[in-house]
């Protein structure tokens, strides 16, 4: 019995009206890309090992697909008493991307001698992640990033929070756009009294509205902070208000106004930064809801500054766009004191909240603008050329490749919502005449098939 055929949990199959839509999302977000000077690149599906280990925290290290090396890949391994990380690092040398932003940032010093800077790059690919399947989560999924390096001005925080803002309009979606700053949560820690434990704590923020914040309490204890530095970080936690006073009260507590009585520097640099940011955001007129979320942390160790994380507004689904600054990733590669900032959109998920909201365009799967029917085998010399007049003016057709009876060709056209039909037989070959008609309002309507002109103003009418 023939083995039933599968794709592997996380992954999807995408038919003929999906592509369409996922085509729309890529195609909209890259237009949008364009307009603020973006250049597109692609880096391999494959990296070094090396090159991505270490750069997402011990738990994204272990979300990394780790591809076993050609050929026989343990005619050599020593198996006796090694433990299964250590045979891993002897049988595979390369990984699936997890993301876009370390490969790019590999890039950068690669082709360093062969770019200008600032460099605004977009890259439009799938990324692959070990992860659990669930709504939303995938192990296979595209990103589409946008990035500059080589410039520290927040000009380009805005310009991408500015991105953001006009995608989710032309998708019609609305959205909240969360952003933060990791020099704030640096000083967190230190206000708190655990500055070595800042990575701990941010693994533990970023999981806030998935596991709630009793459940983050208990993982900072775990952690290893103590109560007291809990205390000072819960009520950071949930701040309301506006921008200004969320930035006022957190001043007040990283100048030594903190049960600890712990000043931090870095902490202030951070709210000078968001402080800054908010002011480029005010006079931009952004249409999307923008607002500081002090608890926003994003797991991803290679940020270093202003960190964003995008949510539909009207559809329960994870974050469907984040990014950050990050100062030191290129200096991993051995070019150090390039700052760079980014954003990545999620068009899986996106792809599910236009679904969901209904938000996708009708006509999106309408590919074919005329079929030529197929009547006559005779018939056929003399369409084959109208038609390859129409496609060479961007006009979409096709010839019915098969003979048969006429039900058959309309009902193929309807399935795949072909508006307009030409049939032809060998009265108009010979008279030079083309005939077509309008599937939805019924309008017929004979040309000459020299005018085509006037064929095309039809059949676009």
């Amino acid at each position: 019995m023939a083995q039933k055929p599968s794709i592997p949990k996380g992954t999807r199959d995408f038919g003929l009206s999906e592509m369409a839509e996922r085509n729309y999302i890529f195609d909209t977000i890259r237009s949008v890309y364009k307009t603020y000077g973006y250049s597109q690149i692609e880096t391999p599906a494959m990296e070094n090992l090396s090159t991505l280990l270490g750069k997402y925290g011990d738990e994204g290290d272990k979300l990394l697909f780790r591809i076993l090396n050609s050929g026989d890949a343990f005619a050599n391994v020593d198996l006796s008493g090694a433990d299964g990380a250590a045979i891993t690092r002897q049988v595979c040398e390369k990984g699936l991307r997890y993301d876009l932003t370390v490969p790019f940032a590999r890039y950068v010093v690669q082709h360093q001698n062969e770019i200008s800077f600032p460099f605004r790059r977009y890259q439009i690919q799938p990324v692959w992640r070990a992860d659990r399947p669930q709504k939303g989560r995938y192990r296979e999924f595209y990103q589409c990033d946008a990035d500059v390096v080589g410039s520290n001005s927040q000009l380009n925080e805005l310009e991408l929070v500015q991105i953001v803002d006009t995608v989710f309009t032309k998708f019609g979606i609305g959205v909240i756009i969360k952003i933060n700053n990791r020099k704030v949560l640096t000083g967190l820690a230190e206000i708190a009294g655990f500055p070595e434990k800042v990575v701990d704590i941010t693994v533990a923020i970023d999981k806030l509205d998935k596991i709630g914040l009793d459940a983050v309490k208990a993982e900072m204890l775990e952690r290893g902070l103590s109560e007291q530095a809990v205390a000072v970080i819960e009520p950071i936690l949930g701040m309301s208000g506006t921008t200004s006073e969320k930035i006022a009260v957190m001043r007040g507590l990283m100048s030594g106004g903190s049960a600890s009585g712990i000043t931090s520097e870095a902490g202030l640099k951070g709210l000078d930064e968001l402080e800054e940011l908010f002011g480029f955001i005010d006079a931009a007129g952004i249409r999307n809801q923008v607002e500081i979320d002090l608890s926003l942390a994003r797991g991803l160790n290679y940020y270093t500054g202003a960190i964003f994380e995008v949510k539909a507004a009207d559809y329960a689904i994870g974050s469907i766009c984040g990014g950050g600054r990050y100062d030191n990733l290129t200096g991993i590669f051995g070019l150090p004191g390039l700052s760079g900032v980014g954003i990545s959109f999620g068009a899986d998920r996106i792809y599910d909240v236009l679904k969901g909201l209904d938000k996708f365009p009708k006509d999106l799967t309408t590919s074919t603008t005329v079929l030529f029917a197929n009547m006559d085998a005779t018939v056929l010399p003399y369409l084959i050329p109208i038609a390859k007049e129409l496609r060479g003016r961007g006009l979409a057709c096709e010839i019915y490749p098969d003979t048969g009876k006429l039900k058959k060709q309309f009902d193929y056209a309807a399935k795949k919502a072909i508006p307009f039909i030409s049939i032809n037989g060998s009265d108009e070959a010979a008279a030079g005449k083309v005939n077509f008609k309008n599937l939805d309002s019924g309008q017929q309507q004979a040309f000459s098939s020299s005018d085509i002109d006037a064929i095309i103003a039809f059949l676009n009418s």
